[in-house]
């Protein structure tokens, strides 16, 4: 029986499943987390269909996945903040412990950051995971291990809701209902905002919009006049966009609709190099953030939204897979523009039975 099946991206366009090595603690404060549920992230399948990200280039084979949950089973000596049994969710990414943004709370934006399925470091998409105690989140009864797996995306929703300092009576804009537009949108609504707009081009995202908080959605592809159309729905122009698809038109479009002194909040990655309307932004005061992933608190607060009823996750998710059908969870996302969010469960006792150091493809 396999110790620990691991779906495992072997290079462009080829994702196999292979029997690794059980990891073993080495460091008195991690935990080894048995894997449940696990969605897939936009950042998996530009990995799968281009081998990189940036400046994050695939050079060797990476277990792929980082939005995942599950139980505790084996804690290190030194462990106090969870037990064995424990359901938790996994915030993937450890900064540096000597950073300097480790130590400001910005640790999101460490230079020495060893985020799960991010090329060198292998993810979580396997039978067992290690990570330091202090980066997992329990999840209290009420909230599902599907619901667990979602809280990374949420966690973005989350820092960018903080970032545009969305409050009671905000009257908010998102653009792109992909994912975490979706969690964004549903995010602001349960923080106070009095109207969320979501803005996308395709009504089968905007259906669920409505589901998860939005008080108004927009075919942005039917109208000529966005300005005119967003000032006739919420009254008047936006406080706060935040852009989630990183499509130029989408980004451009965000800057031109936001009222003055208004707060922009950049999430989504497109383009290195945009024509971006600086002169507005200057002309209006804007207030222009970037939003890079989450950090201190993010992950605590996003479970604590999920557990009050502030915010269905579930309703976003598409698509749910067997471990041992990972690959074709991965093809339909590529082959198919109306999958919202994939979950993955972890894998079954017996599921796998192959001889050592043998490879299956999925």
């Amino acid at each position: 029986m396999s110790d620990n099946p691991s779906v495992v991206l072997k290079k462009v366009n080829e994702i196999i499943t292979e029997d690794r090595p059980v990891p073993e603690i080495t460091d008195d404060r991690y935990v080894k987390v048995a894997i449940k549920k696990t969605g897939i992230c936009g950042s998996d399948i530009h990995y799968y269909t281009h081998g990189k990200i940036g400046s994050f280039v695939l050079e060797r084979p990476m277990v792929l996945g980082h939005e995942s949950s599950g139980i505790v089973a084996e804690v290190g000596k030194l462990v106090t903040r969870v037990k064995v049994g424990d359901r938790v969710a996994i915030e993937p990414g450890v900064p540096s412990r000597y950073s300097d943004e480790y130590k400001t709370g910005t640790y999101n934006l460490c230079p020495c950051m060893a985020f799960a399925a991010t090329p060198p470091y292998d993810g979580t998409l396997a039978r067992y995971y290690l990570a330091p105690e202090d980066f997992l989140v329990k999840l209290p009864d009420n909230v599902s291990l599907e619901e667990g797996a979602l809280v990374e995306p949420l966690s973005v929703a989350v820092h960018a809701s903080k970032l545009a300092a969305v409050k009671f009576n905000s009257k908010v804009a998102v653009f792109g209902a992909g994912p975490v537009g979706l969690l964004t949108a549903g995010c602001v609504r349960a923080l106070g905002a009095t109207q969320v707009l979501v803005l996308d081009i395709f009504e089968s995202k905007l259906e669920l919009a409505k589901k998860i908080g939005a008080t108004h959605t927009l075919n942005s592809r039917k109208v000529k006049d966005l300005g005119s159309k967003v000032k006739e729905i919420l009254g008047e122009l936006p406080d706060t966009v935040i852009e989630c698809s990183g499509a130029e038109v989408a980004i451009r479009s965000g800057i031109d609709i936001l009222k003055s002194g208004g707060h922009f909040v950049q999430v989504g990655m497109g383009k290195d190099n945009i024509n971006f309307p600086i002169g507005k932004v200057i002309e209006k005061e804007l207030n222009v953030k970037g939003n890079f992933r989450y950090c201190w608190g993010d992950y605590q607060d996003a479970v604590d939204l999920i557990a009050s009823g502030k915010i269905n996750v579930k309703c976003i998710v598409s698509h749910r897979y067997k471990f041992k059908d990972a690959k074709a969870a991965y093809d339909n996302i590529v082959e198919n523009g109306d999958v919202v969010k994939t979950i993955i469960d972890g894998p079954e006792d017996n599921e796998f039975e192959y001889s050592q150091k043998r490879t299956s493809r999925l």
